[in-house]
């Protein structure tokens, strides 16, 4: 347990910083609102619009609008910049200072990273639970509302994928860190990660609505692994063997990105140089 209570702390320590933004959580939620609405409508328009394509969609229109509330109050599980902390770090010169301490290096940052993304996401959700799931079926629009999971084994699947969509989310953030810190520059690789996050992981569209022709392919990237794959067995387009076969995709992406993180994050730290003084 010594071992681990470095590692705690960070986690802790960063997860209480970030629950003290109130008022960037409030705005976060209200424009997640307006983005969930929007994608809604979006969503109702073709289902309604063209019910013959409506009625070969993998996901109905309910299940449609639940993934869409979901994608909304979870944005911030997705990995869509590295840790800004890592950034200012690398900047000021600060980074040198995790070679001193007798921690591994890779792990600190991981649960930082954890605690940075994890306190973001758990005011919205819970707002996103209370204005999409609790308000809108009391004022009578419950067609639109986030519905409860398909079953008992689908939540508690859900937990499961979701707790794993986290650690992928946070070890494909550990190599972005890693190409901020080997480039010194986190505006390219942010960038660059917004629209591919935006397309892979379905927020845009959920992944099931894709052509046939990539579907598969679609489903086994690890992007998926962060949104589409938690959103479908909640409400249980993902069952059996498929829900099985979605986490056991989280877990081989999580673990090969760890891998490959901490093996790049050595080599990086290796040739680390610290200007200025």
């Amino acid at each position: 347990m010594d071992l681990l209570r470095p590692y705690i702390a960070a986690f802790n320590s960063r997860f209480l910083l970030m629950m003290q933004y109130r008022a960037a959580a409030l705005a976060g939620f209200f424009t997640q609102c307006w983005f969930g609405a929007v994608h809604v409508m979006v969503l109702a328009a073709f289902y309604l619009g063209a019910p013959e394509a409506a009625a070969a969609s993998p996901i109905s229109l309910t299940q449609a609008v639940t993934y869409t509330w979901l994608a909304q109050g979870l944005l911030a599980v997705m990995p869509w910049v590295g840790d800004p902390e890592i950034a200012d770090g690398v900047r000021s010169g600060a980074i040198s200072y995790d070679r001193l301490r007798p921690v591994d290096a890779y792990a600190l940052w991981y649960v930082r990273a954890a605690g940075w993304m994890t306190a973001r996401v758990v005011p919205r959700v819970l707002l996103m639970i209370l204005a999409a799931g609790i308000v809108l079926p009391l004022i009578g629009q419950g067609q639109w509302a986030w519905q409860p999971p398909a079953s008992l084994s689908a939540a508690l699947l859900f937990l499961l994928s979701e707790t794993l969509a986290v650690a992928l989310a946070c070890a494909i953030i550990m190599l972005i860190n890693i190409v901020v810190v080997a480039t010194m520059n986190a505006r390219g690789v942010n960038i660059l990660m917004q629209p591919i996050v935006i397309i892979f992981t379905g927020n845009l569209l959920p992944l099931a609505l894709y052509p046939d022709a990539v579907r598969t392919v679609l489903f086994v990237q690890p992007f998926a692994g962060t949104l589409d794959i938690p959103n479908r067995i909640y409400f249980g387009a993902l069952t059996g063997p498929l829900a099985w076969a979605g986490i056991g995709l989280q877990l081989f992406w999580t673990g090969l990105f760890i891998a490959a993180g901490r093996w790049w994050l050595g080599r990086v730290m290796a040739r680390l140089e610290v200007q200025g003084g």
